[in-house]
């Protein structure tokens, strides 16, 4: 696998457990607010690790490390995952994946070999501006095979969203709430104003406060068992 970076210890990444991250390059999207620039748009510029080390690291940190949140870029796009993540639950390591929900038919793979312990899937925006906020052509019925396969996985999971006003506004999170209806959690993610986004004119964005994202929340509460607010 061509793993392009790593954060050997993270508390936030992988809801109740201390993991590992692991970054996979390559994306078929391009938001506009995504930070990660390089990974997503010239991954070979960035230095690949040796995927042996990365083993034997993995295998020296179980004492301190619980699982490994796989992100990216975005996972599934890599044909040689589901033996990946088999290496690494023969560590006896769970398993968090990250997916914007393009490729169902691995999905469906990772669900039914039990390859996965947690879920989180971006919903980029309204059914009605999805091309708008990902930049791109979507599938928009591959995108609704991954979230009724999760929402029926048997598997831990979450919905999320990164609230940019250019493309998530508060019509948008009611409809997308209406899309999702029944489903476990959903996560409205603030936007962080940084340098470095694929579009630099989504940098300069002011962000919703916290709280206007709490008054969304609120109003989302009615389609989920649990809406978090999330600083990220």
């Amino acid at each position: 696998m061509d793993v392009k970076g790593t954060q050997w210890t993270s508390l936030i990444d992988f809801p109740d457990h201390v993991a590992t991250v692991i970054f996979l390059p390559s994306c078929n999207f391009n938001c506009g607010f995504c930070y990660n620039v390089e990974l997503v748009k010239s991954p070979e510029k960035l230095p690949s690790m040796d995927e042996q080390l990365l083993f034997t690291e993995l295998e020296r940190r179980k004492k301190i490390i619980e699982g490994v949140s796989i992100t990216g870029g975005e996972p599934t796009l890599h044909s040689g995952l589901p033996e990946f993540i088999s290496k690494i639950r023969e560590l006896g390591l769970l398993i968090k994946l990250d997916t914007n929900g393009t490729n169902p038919k691995m999905l469906r793979e990772l669900i039914e070999k039990k390859q996965l312990d947690f879920i989180a899937m971006d919903i980029k925006s309204s059914k009605e501006r999805y091309e708008e906020a990902a930049g791109c052509k979507v599938d928009i019925l591959a995108i609704e095979k991954s979230i009724e396969l999760i929402k029926n996985s048997g598997i831990d999971y979450e919905f999320r969203s990164t609230a940019h006003p250019k493309i998530y506004s508060r019509e948008d999170a009611l409809r997308i709430g209406e899309w999702l209806k029944g489903a476990k959690k959903y996560v409205l993610q603030q936007f962080r104003p940084m340098k470095g986004t694929i579009d630099p004119e989504f940098e300069k964005t002011k962000p919703y406060s916290k709280l206007e994202l709490e008054e969304m929340a609120e109003s989302l509460k009615s389609f989920f068992d649990e809406v978090e607010v999330r600083n990220v």
